[in-house]
C-alpha cells in the first residue's frame, strides 16, 4: 500500500476541481472582455422562438455594453449608476436606482453574472456550482431574494476560460438563451469611442 501517497501526488494536481473562487479569480483577471451573443427567446404563447444577435462588452472597472445588431439596432449601457438604452435612432431612456428600484436591480446583477461576483450571487440566489472536468464549469442561480424569486425559477450558466451560455428560465415558463462567443480579451482597455459611451449621460 506504499504506492498510494505516489499515486495521489501523481493524481492530485489532475484532480483539482475548479471551483466558484477560482472562477471568480479568473474572470477579475480579464479587465475588458468583447464577444458576440446570439439569444433566443422562447415564449409559450408564440409559435416561432425570438432571435436577436449582436456584440458585448464587459469590463470590470465600468460595466456593461450590449450592441443589438439583428433584427433592428439597440444599443444598452449598465453601470454602477443607470442603464441607458437606446432603440434605433429614438432618443435614450435612462433607468436609475431611483426611478424605478426594481428594474435597476435585476440589471445591475447582470454584471454579477458576468463577472461571477460570489458576494452578490450568494445575497440573491441559492448557488450550485459544479466543476464539468477538463476545466468546463456549470453554475445554477437559483433567486432567494424579491422580486427576482417572482420573476425567476433558475437562472443557469456554463463556461470554460469564458462565460459561454446563460439561460434565464421564467416562472411563466418562457426562456431566454444566451450564446457568447468570439471571445477578445484585448485591447486589455477601453478604446476611445468605449470610453465616452460610459463617459456620456
Amino acid at each position: 500500500m506504499r504506492f498510494l501517497p505516489l499515486l495521489a501526488l501523481l493524481i492530485g494536481p489532475w484532480a483539482s476541481a475548479i471551483t466558484l473562487d477560482d472562477l471568480q479569480q479568473r474572470f477579475t483577471g480579464q479587465p475588458v472582455v468583447r464577444a458576440h451573443y446570439a439569444q433566443t427567446r422562447t415564449i409559450k404563447d408564440l409559435p416561432q422562438p425570438l432571435r436577436s444577435q449582436g456584440n458585448m462588452l464587459i469590463a470590470r472597472d465600468q460595466g456593461l455594453l450590449w450592441d443589438q445588431t439583428s433584427p433592428f439596432p439597440m444599443q444598452l449601457l449598465l453601470d454602477d449608476k443607470r442603464m441607458v438604452q437606446a432603440i434605433g435612432g429614438q432618443p435614450p431612456q435612462t433607468i436609475t436606482a431611483e426611478n424605478n428600484p426594481q428594474m435597476f436591480q435585476f440589471n445591475h446583477l447582470l454584471r454579477a453574472l458576468f463577472q461571477a461576483d460570489r458576494q452578490v450571487l450568494e445575497e440573491n440566489f441559492r448557488v450550485a456550482f459544479a466543476d464539468q472536468g477538463e476545466g468546463r464549469w456549470t453554475l445554477r442561480l437559483t433567486p432567494i431574494t424579491t422580486p427576482l424569486d417572482k420573476i425567476f425559477g433558475s437562472i443557469d450558466l456554463a463556461g470554460k476560460t469564458y462565460l459561454e451560455s446563460i439561460q434565464l428560465n421564467d416562472k411563466q415558463g418562457d426562456r431566454t438563451d444566451i450564446t457568447l462567443s468570439q471571445h477578445q480579451l484585448t485591447p486589455a482597455q477601453l478604446t476611445d469611442d468605449e470610453r465616452q459611451r460610459f463617459a456620456a449621460q
